[in-house]
C-alpha cells in the first residue's frame, strides 16, 4: 500500500513528485481532502495562513462585510445554465436594440408619409385633415384620462377590500446589479398588470431601501404610485398580522387552494439564477411564519423548477381572483416553454386568451412610459 505524505515527512528527492495532481488521482474523487488541496496552493496544502486568521477576524468585527457568499464552483449544470442565461441576455438586448431601430424608422416613415399626403391635397382638405388628426388625438386623450380615473378607483377600492399580496424586497444584498434591474422591471410590470385587472390586489413592497430604493425611483411616476411602499421589512410593518402572514415558496408542504382575504401572501423579491435555492423557505421557517405553494404540479408539469419571476406569480394570483381556476390562471400565464408535457387539450383551450396576454405584457413598457404618472 503507497504511504503518502504531504510536506517534510518524504525524503527531499522523492518530495516534488507529490503534487496537487498526483495526489488527487491515487484517492477518490469525493475525498474532502483532496477538494482542499485541488483549491489551495499546492504549497500551502492545508495549513491556514496569517492572512487567513486575519480575515475571520475582520469578518467577526466587520458583521456587514460578511454576508453569505455562494459557493464559488459551480457544477457543470449550473454552469450550462448560467452560459444559457448569458445568451439569452444577449439576445435579448440585440433584440431590444433592433426593435428600438424599426421603431425609429417607422416613425420617420409615418412622418413623411403624413407631409407628402398633405403636400398633394389643396388647402382646404389640408386643413380638414389636420383638424381631423387633432380630433382624434384628443378623443385618445379623453378615453386615457376616462381609463386613470376608473384604475384610481379600482385601486383606492382595493386599498379597503381587496387581497393583500407583499413583494419582499430584503434580497438587494445578495443580487448582482443587472438582477436588481432586472427585478425593477418585474416590479413595474406588476404594479401595470395590477391596475388593469378588474379586482386589483393592495399591493406592498417592503425592503425600499439602499440601492432597490434607488432604482425603484428611477422609474417613471414611482412616487405616484398607488401601493404601499416600506423601507421596513414586512415583519416589522405587519408585525400585528404575524399569524396572517403566509410565504410563497416553491419548497413549502402546504399547497395553497385557495386565496383567503384575511391571509398577506408574500412574495419572495429574488432574481438570483438559482444561487439561493431555498433561502425564502429558510427565512419564513425562522421568521416562524406559514408558508405555502401554488399547485402547479396538480395541473401540469414544468420543463424545468416551478421557480417563476414576481410578476408571473403576481399574474397568476391576479388570474385566479379573476376565474377561481388555478389551471385557467396558470396556461394563461406560464409560457410554453416552462410547460412542454402539459396536456394538448388544456392548452388549446386557453390558447387563445394566452396570446392576448403576451400582446398585453408587450405593450406593458410602452405603456408604462406613456403614462408617466402611473395612478
Amino acid at each position: 500500500m503507497a504511504t503518502f505524505n504531504y510536506q517534510g515527512i518524504l525524503p527531499q528527492e522523492k518530495r516534488k513528485k507529490i503534487t496537487a495532481t498526483s495526489f488527487h488521482k491515487t484517492l477518490k474523487p469525493k475525498n474532502s481532502l483532496v477538494r482542499v488541496l485541488s483549491n489551495t496552493p499546492s504549497r500551502r496544502g492545508l495549513v491556514r495562513t496569517m492572512e487567513d486568521m486575519q480575515n475571520d477576524q475582520n469578518a467577526v468585527v466587520n458583521p456587514s462585510n460578511a454576508l453569505p457568499s455562494p459557493p464559488q464552483a459551480l457544477s457543470k449544470s449550473a454552469q450550462k445554465k448560467l452560459l444559457k442565461q448569458q445568451r439569452f441576455e444577449v439576445r435579448k438586448a440585440e433584440k431590444k436594440a433592433q426593435e428600438k431601430h424599426q421603431k425609429r424608422e417607422d416613425g420617420e416613415r409615418k412622418r413623411k408619409e403624413w407631409e407628402e399626403k398633405l403636400a398633394g391635397v389643396p388647402e382646404e382638405e389640408r386643413s380638414r385633415l389636420i383638424e381631423s388628426r387633432r380630433s382624434l388625438r384628443k378623443e385618445r386623450m379623453e378615453k386615457r384620462s376616462e381609463e386613470r380615473e376608473r384604475k384610481i378607483e379600482r385601486l383606492t377600492r382595493a386599498r379597503e377590500l381587496g387581497q393583500k399580496i407583499v413583494v419582499d424586497l430584503d434580497f438587494a444584498h445578495l443580487m448582482t446589479p443587472s438582477e436588481i434591474h432586472s427585478l425593477v422591471q418585474q416590479i413595474m410590470y406588476c404594479y401595470a398588470v395590477n391596475g388593469r385587472c378588474t379586482s386589483p390586489c393592495h399591493l406592498w413592497l417592503t425592503g425600499c431601501e439602499g440601492e432597490m430604493g434607488s432604482q425603484l425611483q428611477r422609474l417613471p411616476g414611482f412616487d405616484k404610485w398607488m401601493v404601499e411602499k416600506e423601507s421596513r421589512s414586512y415583519i416589522e410593518a405587519l408585525q400585528d398580522r404575524k399569524e396572517n402572514l403566509v410565504y410563497l415558496t416553491a419548497d413549502a408542504e402546504t399547497v395553497l387552494e385557495e386565496l383567503d382575504l384575511k391571509k398577506i401572501y408574500i412574495i419572495g423579491g429574488l432574481v438570483d439564477r438559482n444561487r439561493w435555492k431555498g433561502i425564502t423557505m429558510k427565512k419564513a421557517q425562522e421568521q416562524g411564519i406559514q408558508t405555502a405553494k401554488l399547485p402547479i404540479g396538480n395541473y401540469l408539469k414544468m420543463s424545468s423548477s416551478q421557480v417563476l419571476t414576481v410578476n408571473q406569480v403576481m399574474e397568476i394570483l391576479l388570474k385566479f381572483m379573476e376565474t377561481k381556476d388555478w389551471k385557467v390562471s396558470f396556461f394563461q400565464v406560464i409560457p410554453q416553454r416552462k410547460r412542454p408535457e402539459a396536456d394538448s387539450e388544456g392548452y388549446q383551450k386557453v390558447e387563445g386568451e394566452e396570446n392576448e396576454e403576451q400582446d398585453d405584457q408587450l405593450d406593458t413598457k410602452k405603456k408604462c412610459i406613456e403614462d408617466p404618472s402611473h395612478g
